[in-house]
C-alpha cells in the first residue's frame, strides 16, 4: 500500500499541474507528508517531499523550498527515481541561491542516477542546468556534453551560449541571449543566464591582461562593448579586487598595466583542483557504499549455525551440531558396536 500511495500522490500532484491549480493542493500535501512520516511510509515521505518541492518550485518560492528541505529529513530507502528528482530539486534551489558548488554537486549526482535509457526530458532539464551552473562556475562544459545524440538538437542553443562565454565576447552573448531568450525563459534559465554577463565581461579582461601589458580604459571599452569608460573603470577595478586579473590601474591616466605572469604551479592552484577531484571521488565512493544495502537482521539466521570460537585447521567455522544430529550419531555408533558384537 505504501507503494501504492506514493503513486497515487504523484498523479494527484501532476493532474492539478497540468489544471495549473498547485496552490490549491499545497497544504494537503503538506500534510498527507506529516502523516506518512508519522506511520513510517518511507515511500509517501519520498514521493511527497519531490511534489511539494516541485509545488513550490513551480510558483518560484525558493526560500520556502529551501525552509521545508533543511526541516524535513528526505527516507535513506528511497527510490532511485524520486532521489534523482529530490537531488534536482535541491540543485535548482542552490543555483539561484549563488551556491553554485553545491548546486554542480547535487545536479552531478542527479544525472548519474537518472536513467540511462529513457527519461530524455529528464536528463535534458539536468544537463540544461549543469551547463549554466558550470559557466557561472567559471568553468566550461564539455564538448561531448553537446554531442549526446538524442540531446544535441535541443542544446544547440547553451552550446551557442558557451562559445560566447568562452571567448568572452560580451556582443555574440548578448546576440544568443536575445535570439534564443524564448527558449531559455521556457527552459526558467534565463534568470541564471543574465548573471552571465559579469563572467563574459571577466574572460575578455583576463584575454587582455595576457595580451597587453599597457592598454588605456577606452581600448578596453572598446573591446568589451561596453557603455561608458566610468563603467569600464568599475568592472576593472572590481576585477583587480576580486583576483580575476593581476594588473595595476592609473586613474589619472586612464590605463591598465598587465604584472608579469607568474607560475601557477607556485601558486595553491593546483593543489585546489586536486583537492577538488579527490573529494569527488570520495563522495561517489560514500554514494557507492551506502547504495551496498542487505536484508535486516540477515545475519542472525547464520549465528545458530557456528561456534562461537570453534574453527577447524583450515581457520573455517564449524557448524553447529543440533540434537537431531547428535541423536543420529549416537544411534550410528550402537549400530556399529552391536555389528562388531554379533560378528564375534
Amino acid at each position: 500500500l505504501d507503494l501504492l500511495s506514493a503513486r497515487i500522490y504523484q498523479y494527484y500532484s501532476l493532474s492539478h499541474e497540468r489544471l495549473g491549480q498547485l496552490a490549491k493542493i499545497r497544504d494537503s500535501l503538506i500534510l498527507a507528508h506529516r502523516t506518512a512520516c508519522l506511520q513510517h511510509n518511507e515511500h509517501g515521505q519520498a514521493s511527497l517531499t519531490t511534489c511539494i518541492l516541485r509545488n513550490y518550485l513551480h510558483y518560484k518560492l525558493y526560500n520556502q523550498a529551501d525552509a521545508f528541505r533543511l526541516k524535513s529529513t528526505f527516507p535513506e530507502n528511497r527510490s532511485l527515481q524520486y532521489f534523482a528528482r529530490y537531488l534536482y530539486y535541491i540543485g535548482k534551489i542552490n543555483s539561484v541561491q549563488l551556491h553554485y558548488s553545491d548546486a554542480y554537486a547535487h545536479l552531478s549526482q542527479a544525472l548519474r542516477k537518472a536513467p540511462q535509457s529513457g527519461a530524455a526530458g529528464f536528463r535534458l532539464a539536468i544537463t540544461k542546468l549543469v551547463i549554466i551552473v558550470q559557466l557561472l562556475m567559471g568553468d566550461i562544459p564539455e564538448r561531448s556534453t553537446f554531442r549526446t545524440s538524442d540531446l544535441k538538437q535541443p542544446l544547440h542553443p547553451y552550446y551557442q551560449l558557451t562559445q560566447a562565454v568562452r571567448i568572452g565576447d560580451l556582443e555574440k552573448f548578448l546576440d544568443v541571449m536575445n535570439t534564443h531568450k524564448d527558449v531559455f525563459v521556457k527552459d526558467d534559465t534565463y534568470s541564471l543566464i543574465v548573471r552571465l554577463r559579469h563572467n563574459v565581461i571577466k574572460t575578455g579582461l583576463r584575454k587582455i591582461n595576457i595580451s597587453y601589458s599597457r592598454i588605456s580604459l577606452a581600448d578596453i571599452k572598446e573591446k568589451l562593448r561596453l557603455g561608458s569608460e566610468d563603467d569600464c573603470e568599475y568592472i576593472v577595478a572590481k576585477a583587480i579586487a576580486d583576483g580575476v586579473i593581476d594588473a595595476v590601474l592609473d586613474r589619472e591616466k586612464k590605463f591598465l598595466h598587465s604584472r608579469e605572469n607568474v607560475d601557477v604551479y607556485s601558486t595553491a592552484e593546483p593543489q585546489q583542483a586536486f583537492h577538488k577531484r579527490i573529494t569527488f571521488l570520495n563522495d561517489i565512493h560514500n554514494e557507492a557504499v551506502r547504495a551496498m544495502r542487505y536484508p535486516p537482521n540477515a545475519y542472525k539466521a547464520y549465528l545458530d549455525t557456528y561456534e562461537d570460537d570453534d574453527e577447524d585447521e583450515e581457520g573455517n567455522p564449524r557448524f553447529k551440531r543440533d540434537d537431531k544430529d547428535k541423536k543420529e550419531e549416537k544411534e550410528e555408533n550402537d549400530k556399529s558396536k552391536k555389528d562388531k558384537k554379533d560378528s564375534k
